[in-house]
């Protein structure tokens, strides 16, 4: 019987293994099920072992040294997904059946529930969703992976190249995809056919309320809900948006149990970036005040049923942008409009980073002109008030 053990497998620690007789396997701490194999001669294998519809299987994944442990270690998850649905022996570490091609439509249901139901957020869940419904599975779906090439990728770029967010998006999606197949062993290594495929530059598109807007856009908030015209709920959801700076899907999810008004903070669990807390500042606080809760609903923007949450929050934005006179406002500028608002008063952009819950600094760093206006105006302010005393003639000798 192989000792167990509990140890984060990396090449490090697999390097320092070592067994004076016998074989033994050596499991992972943070992925259960998956481990190494070491025996006697200093061969080691990785393996996985889970339980499945026919019992406990064990597989092996690949060598130690041709495999890297991270290399393994998505290969375990996928090998294990297959077993927990009973798929074939020769198939749970990746590899297809024999003789049976693996199609992309295959590979784009594995990829969602094996890859995207696991590490990404219910929005970029729906992008992923509808980039293979809307592109890849139409014009790809029934090939076989293994007859993909790189003149199939640059052809379904193409096709969207009058939507070049679309068409990048598609592309991206298309080589996660042929990545994890890799890994997966349904494709050869390095057979990526997006790999050369040059994506199409995009213009960024910056929309900042001024001081003015602002103040449109409460007046029509008031306006609509005096009129009946907008919901309590969703006029709040839209206040908190401007108040907090928070992406939509991380207020709309917000939950009661979320709100901490002893400590003062939303507890967002399903952010973007991971979970992460938002001051609740007076403003927000009595906007959440407010609110009246829905008997036996989580949410704090809670829908028509008590079981979802309010999610058509971009039609009433559209009424209200509409009476203010910003139709070219999208419901994601708020987000914008609070780092464009957090730099003019003369917050950094390591803090707005913070504040907006950005993973990586690159992406806080499209606000960087902002930054650059901002210092320009404060340098101007500070020169202006130093002309007086230097450059102008003082009134009695001007005279």
């Amino acid at each position: 019987m192989p000792r167990r053990t509990q140890l984060k497998l990396s090449r490090r620690t697999v390097d320092r293994l070592s067994v004076e007789s016998g074989d033994a396997v050596f499991w992972d701490r943070d992925l259960p099920g998956f481990g190494v194999r070491v025996y006697p001669s200093g061969r080691k294998m990785f393996v996985v072992q889970c339980r499945g519809p026919a019992g406990i299987r064990r597989v092996s994944l690949g060598p130690c040294g041709a495999l890297s442990c991270e290399q393994a270690r998505r290969r375990a998850r996928a090998a294990i997904d297959r077993i927990k649905r009973g798929e074939e022996a020769d198939a749970a570490a990746g590899a297809a059946a024999p003789g049976r091609a693996f199609t992309v439509a295959e590979l784009a249901e594995r990829y969602m529930e094996a890859h995207v139901a696991v590490n990404c957020n219910a929005h970029t869940q729906g992008i992923c969703r509808g980039s293979l419904r809307n592109h890849i599975l139409p014009a790809l779906g029934s090939r076989p992976v293994a007859a993909v090439g790189r003149e199939d990728a640059e052809a379904l770029h193409y096709a969207l190249r009058a939507t070049p967010r679309a068409a990048n998006r598609a592309l991206g999606v298309l080589s996660k995809m042929f990545a994890l197949a890799e890994d997966w062993g349904l494709a050869p290594p390095g057979g990526n056919p997006c790999r050369f495929v040059a994506r199409y530059r995009q213009g960024m598109r910056e929309r900042f309320l001024s001081a003015d807007e602002y103040r449109r856009v409460g007046r029509a908030l008031r306006e609509l809900e005096a009129r009946s015209a907008l919901r309590a709920r969703a006029a709040a959801a839209l206040r908190l948006l401007m108040l907090t700076g928070c992406r939509l899907t991380e207020v709309l999810t917000l939950r009661w149990d979320d709100v901490d008004r002893k400590a003062g903070e939303l507890r967002l669990r399903r952010a973007k970036s991971g979970p992460r807390m938002v001051a609740l500042t007076p403003a927000a606080s009595r906007v959440l005040s407010e609110l009246r809760r829905v008997p036996r609903s989580p949410w704090v923007f809670a829908g028509s049923a008590p079981d979802r949450h309010l999610s058509q929050l971009t039609t009433y934005w559209h009424q209200v942008r509409a009476r203010a006179g910003v139709e070219d406002v999208r419901i994601h500028d708020l987000r914008h409009s609070f780092a464009s608002r957090a730099l003019a008063l003369g917050e950094s952009l390591s803090m707005i980073g913070r504040l907006l819950g950005h993973a990586d600094v690159n992406t806080t760093a499209r606000y960087a002109h902002l930054a650059h206006d901002a210092e320009k105006t404060a340098v101007a302010r500070v020169a202006g008030s130093i002309e007086a005393d230097i450059l102008r003639m003082p009134p009695e000798r001007a005279a």
